[in-house]
């Protein structure tokens, strides 16, 4: 099976057209990167692969095909996080009910979480971006150190297996997490604001895009937090669930909720 994951790999890459040809300047950064994960590829093309986020690859080929490797990949590391998260709250909590678990799972596979443990390891350098999106932030965007994290994920299980994975996911993901993911960052308003408003009114809160900036590597979000199509709250963000979370944390602000 994953000699198949791994050939579905290998022709989206060839199929972008793009210089697939690893550049000595990015193997040596890559060599640090793995010293630093205790991890060391056998076939460091699936590191490459990973590591290689969309405008690099649209950059290279201006008629490359609409779907990358990296984001495949990401798509499978996230549904593998997903399991060994669950697999250790399920163990590490025995007593705690499906929606405690359901919660801290949340918190641990979301966006800022991931990226606060990729910039831990110092996942940004290694990261292969076209020229626009390094000078504009990329290496330190959290919408894609997040994404290159779950990338990351399944190259690292196309290249071993799910026990080299799991301690991957241990070691620099799950470690001290009870601590990080209490922090205000982490919080979970759109729960917070749903639960009030079923309780209060029996519906829940709907969120509505008013405006869209930047190219589409690089969009900002503004979301309203509506209630009872009434405005409670606004926000902005580099993905559409970041500024819905930000509308929500305004709308808990203004109706005290937290």
């Amino acid at each position: 099976m994953k000699r198949v994951l791994r050939s579905i790999i290998e022709y989206l890459v060839s199929r972008g057209g793009a210089d697939t040809a690893i550049e000595p300047a990015w193997s040596e950064t890559a060599q640090a990167f793995q010293a630093r994960i205790g991890y060391t590829f056998d076939n460091v093309s699936l590191l490459h692969a990973a590591m290689t986020h969309l405008s690099h690859f649209r950059r290279q080929a201006e008629n490359a095909h609409s779907t990358s490797a990296f984001e495949r990949m990401e798509f499978l590391g996230d549904s593998i996080l997903g399991l060994v998260v669950a697999e250790e709250l399920f163990m590490r909590y025995p007593d705690s009910p499906e929606g405690k678990l359901s919660k801290l799972k949340s918190k641990i596979v979301s966006e800022t979480f991931l990226a606060l443990k990729a910039s831990d390891i110092n996942l940004g350098q290694c990261l292969l971006l076209s020229g626009e999106e390094d000078r504009a932030g990329g290496r330190n965007r959290s919408s894609i150190l997040s994404d290159a994290m779950e990338s990351l994920i399944c190259a690292i299980y196309l290249d071993s297996n799910l026990t080299r994975v799991r301690r991957f996911i241990k070691n620099h993901i799950l470690k001290d997490f009870e601590t990080a993911v209490t922090h205000v960052s982490l919080i979970n308003f759109k729960s917070i604001l749903q639960e009030f408003t079923q309780s209060r009114y029996q519906n829940t809160p709907e969120y509505v895009v008013t405006h869209e900036s930047g190219p589409d590597h690089r969009k900002t979000f503004t979301v309203e937090a509506l209630i009872n199509d009434e405005r409670q709250g606004s926000g902005r963000g580099s993905s559409k669930k970041l500024a819905e979370q930000s509308a929500a944390r305004d709308a808990c602000r203004q109706l005290k909720l937290k």
